[in-house]
Order: C-alpha cells, then sequence, then structure tokens
C-alpha cells in the first residue's frame, strides 16, 4: 500500500513550518528529504509517524504500518542487546530477532548491557528495533548519526533488503545511502511564509 500525503501542514511550538506538503512513497521505494537545517524535516517525519498531529491536510496508507527511529534510540540500557530486541519484539508482536542481530553485527555484542554500548553500537541497536518491528514503512531522522563507515554501510544493506522485500522508507539524512530506489524531496519550497509564522508568533 502507497503512503500518501496530501497538502499536509506541520507545526513546531504552534509555529508554521510547512505548508502544503505533497508526496507519495510506493512499496519497494525511499524518499530522502533535503533542506537546511531547521527546515522541518524532524517535525515532518514526526507528523508522518503520527507523534504529533498535522495542522491541515492527510496522510492515508500510515495507520500501523509505521516503525520511527529518531534521535533517541529507545534503549533500555539495564537490558542487554538481546533483551532488548525480544522487548521490542514482543511490543510489535514479533518473535524473530536474529536477523537483526546479524544484519548490524550485534552477534559479539547480543549478551552486553545496552547502558555499557558505545554511541554506535547503541544507534546499530536502535536501528535494528526496526527489523523486528515487522512493519513495511520505516520513518527515519538523520539514521547514520553516531555511525562508522563501515556501520553506515551495513545499514544501507538492510534499508536495501527492506526495501527489496516490498518495504518503503521516508528519511531525512544528509549521507548518500547509494540507494537506487530512493528519490530526493526538497522540502525548502514547502516551508511556511513569514508571514504566517509572525502571525501566530504574536499569539504564543
Amino acid at each position: 500500500m502507497t503512503l500518501r500525503v496530501t497538502d499536509l501542514d506541520v507545526t513546531r511550538g504552534g509555529v508554521p513550518v510547512l505548508d502544503a506538503v505533497s508526496f507519495a512513497l510506493e512499496p519497494g521505494h525511499a524518499l530522502v528529504l533535503r533542506g537546511p537545517n531547521g527546515a522541518g524535516k524532524t517535525t515532518l517525519l514526526r507528523t508522518v509517524a503520527g507523534l504529533q498531529p498535522a495542522a491541515a491536510g492527510q496522510i492515508d496508507g500510515a495507520e500501523d504500518r509505521i516503525a520511527y527511529a529518531g534521535h533517541a534510540d529507545g534503549l533500555k540500557s539495564m537490558l542487554s542487546v538481546a533483551e532488548n530486541l525480544t522487548f521490542w519484539a514482543a511490543v510489535f508482536g514479533t518473535t524473530d530477532i536474529a536477523p537483526a542481530i546479524a544484519a548490524f553485527d550485534l552477534v559479539p555484542l547480543q549478551d552486553r548491557l545496552a547502558g555499557t554500548l558505545s554511541a554506535g553500537q547503541k544507534r546499530r541497536l536502535g536501528l535494528a528495533r526496526l527489523m523486528v518491528s515487522g512493519r513495511p514503512i520505516w520513518v527515519l531522522d538523520e539514521p547514520t548519526v553516531s555511525l562508522d563507515a563501515a556501520s553506515v554501510t551495513l545499514f544501507a544493506q538492510a534499508i536495501t533488503r527492506h526495501l527489496e522485500q516490498g518495504g518503503s522508507a521516508l528519511m531525512a539524512t544528509h549521507i548518500d545511502l547509494g540507494l537506487v530506489q530512493a528519490q530526493v524531496l526538497d522540502i525548502t519550497p514547502f516551508r511556511a511564509s513569514p508571514r504566517s509564522r509572525a502571525a501566530d508568533e504574536a499569539f504564543l
């Protein structure tokens, strides 16, 4: 099923950020958001993922189909790597964590407490949560932060397999992951006008 966003208006702290954003994300494809810092990429991703309400517009095809990975890794520090993934698998109603552990090279770390991992290792574990979700749409905000070159490659391979299996991905990243199925959406043209921003700020 296609994820379709139509004339979406998003706000941050009550202030308009983006107006009339529209796009369609087909199964098997990735859409990469581009734009300057502060342009609203994170706000758009959070809105599409259902973490905050849209000011206007429509999102179709997202219901119970999205797994979101933002700046926080969503880990329980006193659980091991394997226990963290088992926990998230149970949340999403799945059971098999082995492919996620292998895909992100976590086999040597699976018995380590998450709180003892390096920033890059925590990031790999956080991204591995996507694979145990069983959800077809991955929404990712700067997923390669804290990853070294080898780990970025592992992530790119995981995304590629996900797309090949009919999944899709919506992400904000400045790194070229070499995804042949990826398109780019520059959100700069959708930035809310200064006039509308000023009008709302007067009431904050």
